[in-house]
């Protein structure tokens, strides 16, 4: 990046800050922040190690000092400023999820628009939800668009506040299903039955919630697509499947035509063939349902993260909180766009020019001086495609 191209963008993120009021985390005086300035040269240089104290009123200190990117820690603590971790005195830390699409399976990088990619984070930021609000129960969240190519989900239940990093573990293991046996989902129940002197074990997929939930779901579902489907097609489909043969698949079907309720209610008993197919569609269910989170966010308990509010230096665009009954409707390539770069052309050099989704608009770029709408210009100079013109 040339420097009159630097100091265009730090002196337009100055006026963003200006017109912009910064809402602060909980307990910021006890969080350690950090930044990382507009500097040359090929590499980036992260100050650190800074109290609220230090850096005074968030406000000023955004538009006097005008950061590349600026950040806050997930960690309270009872010193923040002190130059090492263990001088500052781990108090407790608020649990964070890190969903980038660059790292998302089904996202093919060179292929995939930006557009595209978002889509696809935003569907797994869905399920990272489904998970902490159903299955943990989480009420104190805020979700934010990071800025770049994916969203942040900060948990600040008290409940999660002095989980050590094996604990937080725990809870990444269960969301990404690493680990999950399928005996872990089933409950046994004893049946004395009708005439029997000896009463028998029924075991029964919990459907409730959880992990079973998504296997009852994908399983009922393929069921419904068997019945629905002509026979030699569903025993075809039946028989697709590692170790089921003629015999299985036939059994399969016809406990399925006939034992729907008990199925639907979770019974996995009505025959073995059954069973064991529903044990393949735990494998499914985490192959499809998982949230797919940068884990290593999740585990660390100083990991310092974004700021809400703040504009992300690789893109131009706003970090954003995002009201949870909003997410459906946020489009991340309007809604994050930062109004301070709106209503205005620039004139600028493109190096590598494409289709720009942004504002509402698709605009085919080609390389070379051209004058564009500012947030267009702004996205395309933080990526490196863009140069400013000279005046």
């Amino acid at each position: 990046m040339e420097e009159r191209t630097r100091a265009y963008l730090r002196g337009r993120f100055r006026d963003h800050y200006r017109r912009t009021e910064i809402t602060l985390p909980p307990a910021a005086n006890e969080r350690e922040w950090g930044y990382i300035p507009w500097t040359g040269g090929p590499g980036t240089t992260m100050v650190r190690h800074r109290s609220l104290l230090e850096l005074g009123d968030v406000g000023d200190f955004l538009e006097r000092e005008r950061p590349r990117h600026v950040y806050f820690s997930a960690g309270r603590y009872r010193d923040p400023g002190a130059g090492s971790m263990s001088e500052k005195e781990w108090q407790s830390s608020d649990l964070v999820f890190d969903l980038d699409a660059d790292h998302l399976p089904g996202v093919t990088l060179g292929e995939d628009s930006y557009a595209e990619m978002l889509a696809t984070c935003k569907d797994a930021l869905l399920r990272l939800l489904d998970f902490l609000e159903d299955d943990f129960a989480f009420s104190d969240l805020e979700v934010v668009f990071s800025g770049g190519r994916g969203y942040h989900v900060h948990v600040r239940d008290e409940s999660v506040q002095h989980l050590d990093r094996e604990h937080r573990r725990e809870i990444v293991d269960y969301v990404r299903g690493i680990g999950l046996d399928f005996e872990q989902l089933i409950e046994t129940e004893t049946v004395a039955g009708l005439g029997r002197k000896t009463p028998t074990e029924r075991r029964i997929l919990e459907t409730d919630g959880g992990w079973g939930r998504r296997t009852q779901h994908h399983f009922t579902a393929f069921l419904d697509e068997l019945l629905e489907a002509p026979e030699d097609e569903a025993l075809s489909r039946l028989q697709s499947f590692d170790g089921i043969g003629e015999g299985k698949a036939n059994a399969t079907l016809n406990a399925a035509r006939n034992n729907r309720e008990g199925i639907e209610a979770g019974n996995v008993t009505v025959h073995t063939a059954v069973a064991q197919l529903a044990e393949r569609f735990a494998k499914r269910a985490v192959e499809r349902d998982n949230a797919p989170i940068d884990e290593p966010v999740t585990t660390d308990t100083n990991r310092l993260i974004r700021l809400p509010g703040s504009l992300h230096g690789g893109s131009a665009l706003e970090t954003v909180r995002i009201d949870r009954h909003e997410i459906d409707a946020f489009d991340p390539l309007v809604d994050a766009v930062p109004e301070t770069f709106v209503g205005h052309e620039i004139a600028v050099s493109v190096s590598r020019g494409g289709e720009v989704e942004l504002g509402g608009d698709i605009f085919t770029v080609p390389e070379g001086d051209q004058s564009l709408p500012e947030y267009v210009a702004t996205f395309l100079m933080a990526r490196g495609r863009a140069e400013k013109e000279k005046e």
